[in-house]
Formats: structure tokens, C-alpha cells, sequence
């Protein structure tokens, strides 16, 4: 029990880790976080930088500790979402296929972490279950049902109804 917990709590730090450092350093370097903020076509440049800074500061900790984690996660998510639209508009960039050095690209693989971190905190958002760590262990290459022991196949098909066959619609049988 105190592993699964502890893993959990990793997995939530690990998650979240860069914000309180990315707050820390848009504290740090006020002027130029300013200007990235005052780069979008939103208005209000040091506003925007303050809830930033609130947003990477505060829900990172309520994921952590789990405070209001699944309103936090969302919140973060969306974050998340639109600093990747605004902020790194790959698609702006002609040099995006280029060979060598490219802004384009730059902007591409920072635009689709943003988008990883999207679909990690919105797996805390659904509250998914995690799996234990015996779980793991057990069945370490899947957590989808294929991994699941043959006591755990026959459980699942006890809870739901069988699935007709190929060709015949729900309690018929093919006449033929």
C-alpha cells in the first residue's frame, strides 16, 4: 500500500516538477518573459505573466497533495494548451523542413510537449485508477485487457454481456 502511494506521489511530482521552476524563472527574468508574454496578440502582457506565474505556482501543489487535484490538472491542461497555440505556432515558421537549425522545428517539439503534458494531466483530470505496483510486475509490457490473467478475462466477461457474433444482430441466430 505505502508503495503504490509513494508511487503515485512520484508520478505526480514528475509530472508537474517544471512549473515552480518555470514561475521561478519568469520571476527571475521579468523583462524577458514580458516580452514572450506581450509576443501574442492578448493584450496585457504583465497580467498574463502574473496568472502564469500564480497558475505554474499553485497547481502543481494541488496536484501533488491532491487539493482539488482533478480542477487543478484542468486548469493546468488548459495552460498548457494555450500557451502551446499562442506561443509556439510552429506552423509560422518557413524553415520547418529545413535542413540545419530551424525555429520551425524548435517550435514544433516544444509545441508537442506541451501537448504530452495536455494528455498527462488530463489522465489526473478523468481519475483514472492506477494500477498497483504488483500489477505492474505482473504484466509489465500492457495495462490494456489483453494483460489480463485468465481469472481476470473471466471476471470481465461475467460482468458484461457477450457481444454478438459476425453477421447477426443481438439475439437472433443465423438461419441459413
Amino acid at each position: 500500500m505505502l508503495l503504490n502511494a509513494t508511487a503515485a506521489l512520484i508520478a505526480r511530482v514528475c509530472l508537474v516538477i517544471l512549473f515552480p521552476f518555470s514561475a521561478l524563472d519568469k520571476i527571475v527574468h521579468w523583462q524577458q518573459a514580458l516580452k514572450q508574454a506581450n509576443s501574442s496578440f492578448l493584450p496585457g502582457g504583465p497580467v498574463l505573466l502574473a496568472v502564469a506565474i500564480v497558475v505554474e505556482i499553485v497547481t502543481p501543489v494541488c496536484i501533488v497533495f491532491g487539493w482539488s487535484d482533478r480542477l487543478a490538472a484542468f486548469v493546468l491542461a488548459g495552460f498548457c494548451a494555450v500557451t502551446a497555440l499562442l506561443y509556439h505556432p510552429f506552423w509560422t515558421h518557413p524553415d520547418l523542413f529545413s535542413a540545419g537549425e530551424s525555429k520551425g522545428r524548435e517550435e514544433f517539439w516544444e509545441f508537442l510537449k506541451n501537448f504530452g503534458l495536455v494528455g498527462g494531466l488530463l489522465l489526473v483530470v478523468l481519475g483514472l485508477q492506477l494500477a498497483t505496483v504488483g500489477q505492474v510486475v505482473r504484466h509489465p509490457l500492457s495495462s490494456g485487457p489483453m494483460s489480463a490473467t485468465p481469472g481476470d478475462a473471466a471476471a470481465a466477461a461475467a460482468a458484461s454481456p457477450a457481444e454478438p457474433r459476425r453477421g447477426t444482430v443481438a439475439g437472433e441466430s443465423k438461419q441459413g
